[in-house]
């Protein structure tokens, strides 16, 4: 009796183990590298306005918006009607913001462009992360890089992932199109469908402006 005794507590005390080993064996953030969940903040209220989510596609990197802080009366669901390229209309959630990035020193990637939603500009831009890897200086810059503006982004813990709307959640347990798909990869051009003749019309005036 004694035996099988020590033998069940044995089997529970392994058991109690097991979601320890499960977690300790998940991959920790690559802080070398700027792959990951980041939040940038209201310079004055340091309140967050966006999620952004950075992938490395062979070598070329990445970014959407990943989750937005609207304030009281703005479009809960903008789109990006401003821009004049492939993600013309859009929707913010999930729109590619940074393109083409590109590994030019250790902690510097530049070469591609930064789109601003609300206007539709495009800027060059250069991300650089800090020593520690927790903040990503994001620079955007027409003509020279000198004459830039920074933007600095905090990198946010895997926990935050859950908070993602499915759609976008890179975790294929959440989102099972993320394997086919993955969020930040190169998306088909968004067309919008007028409703009258008028409208293409004056879609067709602005564009030639």
């Amino acid at each position: 009796m004694r035996v099988k005794s020590v033998l069940a507590k044995s089997v529970v005390a392994l058991a109690a183990l097991v979601p320890l080993l499960a977690a300790g064996s998940a991959t920790p953030a690559d802080l070398s590298s700027p792959v990951g969940l980041w939040q940038a903040v209201d310079d004055d209220t340091k309140q967050p306005t966006g999620w952004f989510l950075i992938a490395n596609h062979d070598g070329v990197y990445s970014g959407i918006i990943a989750k937005m802080f609207m304030k009281p009366g703005d479009n809960p669901n903008p789109v990006c009607d401003k821009c004049t390229d492939d993600r013309t209309n859009h929707p913010w959630l999930g729109l590619e913001i940074i393109r083409d990035m590109k590994q030019e020193e250790p902690d510097k990637y530049g070469g591609g462009n930064i789109l601003d939603p609300r206007d539709g500009k495009v800027y060059h831009a250069t991300m650089k992360l800090t020593q520690d890897g927790q903040t990503l200086v994001v620079r955007g810059y027409l003509g020279i890089e000198l004459l830039g503006k920074n933007t600095y982004w905090t990198r946010l813990p895997d926990s935050a992932y859950s908070m993602l709307d499915p759609s976008i959640n890179p975790n294929t347990a959440v989102n099972p199109n993320a394997a086919k798909h993955p969020p930040g990869a190169p998306i088909a051009p968004v067309t919008a469908q007028p409703a009258h003749r008028s409208e293409l019309r004056g879609s067709l005036n602005t564009a030639r402006q």
